[in-house]
């Protein structure tokens, strides 16, 4: 079949990976295979190795099991603030010298809070592989909780948040506020930067009783990517963390979300913004069933590219707008989540424009796509588009988006191994599966639209 696989940055892929939309039955019948290494340390650490010895270089990723999802419900922001901490110093490596001992061995690291998990890695020359493992045990074994340090780092996520939300004209839309409308369950609709009072009332003992419940190596996940020894590194990991305690859990909290049976619209003022904008929001059907891989390629069909249906309609047809952005989990990708979700768009618009006439364009090319018969061109055009935003998520960052799916398919499935599934998933998909998925879930009464309107008046 003569298709183009269209990839960003490396032309080459599609000699590598192929461009056949044919089915298989296994995973072995594609042409690339990620090598996964699975095991676990007796205190309950699990472990993740992806060797690739194509540059001389490692990654190394230490994911939590803890989200902001799932922070205490009097402390928002908590899980953000507690990410900051984990830079203030441990048992062997002072104030952000963790950070200095990356830096001057030729490396890079960072960190982040995502709905379901705390994540830190480092990219380092192969031959400091020792190194990261030994200063990640480090801080994993304890940190120096002291008053300092915690009003330092509150001081610096307040000014975060006010820099990049309060301060900034749509700050925090979508991504931010999207979820706070379209959600019911606390645990889903509170705001994950954090209230600035609940930041100030965080206290030392909210810091250690944080860390020692869900900072253990039985609620983490260490993921290995790149040019190291297996024997070797194994034997590292087991001197560095394999003595370190496990932690007694707390209950698993209840995420789930009721079926939103009526259509939400809101509007929301920003004193700063220059011109109204719109989102959109439908609820995600569950994930890894069939509905789920058949929502992640209608959002190539409606939302991806140039050639998607609601950038033709808003973008080329009409021109209300420049783009229309979004996808499915906004904090990330459609596989590093582990419970309720939404596929979100939205689109700054002239101001000429009303709202209604944005939502009325957004029905037409929804109606449109819910009714018309998906042929095999459509979805052989979603598979590629898939495709080639996998690999390239595989690919990015020296080998970080590899690390990053192994890590959350071992913390959320206890199966690393699923990366190798995914295309396969994919390509069960029918014509019938995407309509009927279409036609269940890209329905008003699953759907939140959020109006931001600008204004002169204080919010």
């Amino acid at each position: 079949m003569n298709k183009i696989c269209k990839w960003t940055g490396v032309v080459l892929v599609s000699l590598m990976f192929g461009c056949n939309p044919q089915k298989a039955e296994s995973p072995q019948d594609y042409s690339y295979q990620v090598p996964v290494d699975y095991y676990k340390l007796n205190n309950g650490l699990k472990v993740v190795f992806s060797q690739d010895k194509t540059a001389p270089t490692v990654v190394v990723a230490v994911y939590y099991n803890i989200g902001f999802r799932i922070e205490p419900q009097d402390r928002t922001g908590f899980a953000h603030l507690f990410e900051h901490m984990m830079f203030q110093g441990s048992e062997n490596l002072g104030k952000m010298e963790f950070v200095k001992l990356v830096q001057q061995n030729g490396g890079v690291l960072n960190g982040s809070t995502r709905f379901d998990f705390t994540n830190y890695f480092e990219i380092l020359p192969a031959h400091k592989l020792q190194t990261a493992l030994w200063a990640e045990a480090d801080r994993m074994s304890g940190l120096a909780i002291t008053e300092d340090n915690l009003i330092n780092q509150q001081g610096v996520v307040k000014n975060e948040v006010k820099v990049n939300v309060l301060n900034q004209p749509y700050g925090g839309f979508p991504w931010l506020d999207m979820p706070q409308y379209a959600n019911e369950n606390w645990y889903n609709a509170h705001n994950f930067y954090g209230d600035l009072e609940d930041l100030d009332a965080a206290t030392l003992e909210d810091v250690k009783s944080f860390f020692d419940t869900f900072y253990a190596p039985n609620n983490a996940v260490l993921v290995v990517v790149g040019d190291f020894e297996k024997d070797e590194t194994r034997q590292w990991i087991q001197e560095y963390f394999g003595d370190l305690p496990s932690a007694e859990l707390p209950p698993v909290a209840d995420i789930s979300e009721p079926k939103q049976t009526a259509e939400k619209v809101f509007t929301k003022p920003d004193k700063l913004a220059t011109r109204p904008a719109l989102a959109f929001a439908y609820h995600m059907p569950e994930r890894n069933t069939p509905e789920y891989y058949a929502m992640g390629l209608i959002d190539q069909l409606l939302l991806q590219g140039d050639d998607a249906l609601l950038n033709q309609r808003f973008v080329k047809e009409k021109g209300y707008t420049g783009s229309v952005d979004g996808g499915i989990n906004l904090l990330g990708n459609m596989f590093n989540y582990n419970g309720p979700m939404l596929w979100m768009g939205s689109l700054i618009h002239d101001a000429e424009v009303p709202s209604d006439s944005i939502t009325a364009v957004l029905n037409q090319a929804i109606d449109e796509f819910t009714s018309k018969e998906v042929t095999q061109a459509d979805l052989d055009r979603a598979l590629i588009k898939m495709r080639s935003d996998l690999y390239s998520n595989l690919g990015g960052f020296f080998g970080f988006g590899r690390a990053d799916l192994l890590a959350s398919f071992a913390l959320f499935d206890d199966d690393p191994g699923r990366i190798n599934l995914l295309e396969g998933e994919f390509r069960k998909i029918t014509p019938e599966i995407l309509k009927r998925t279409a036609e269940e879930y890209l329905v008003p009464e699953n759907r939140t639209i959020l109006i931001l309107e600008p204004t002169t008046e204080e919010n």
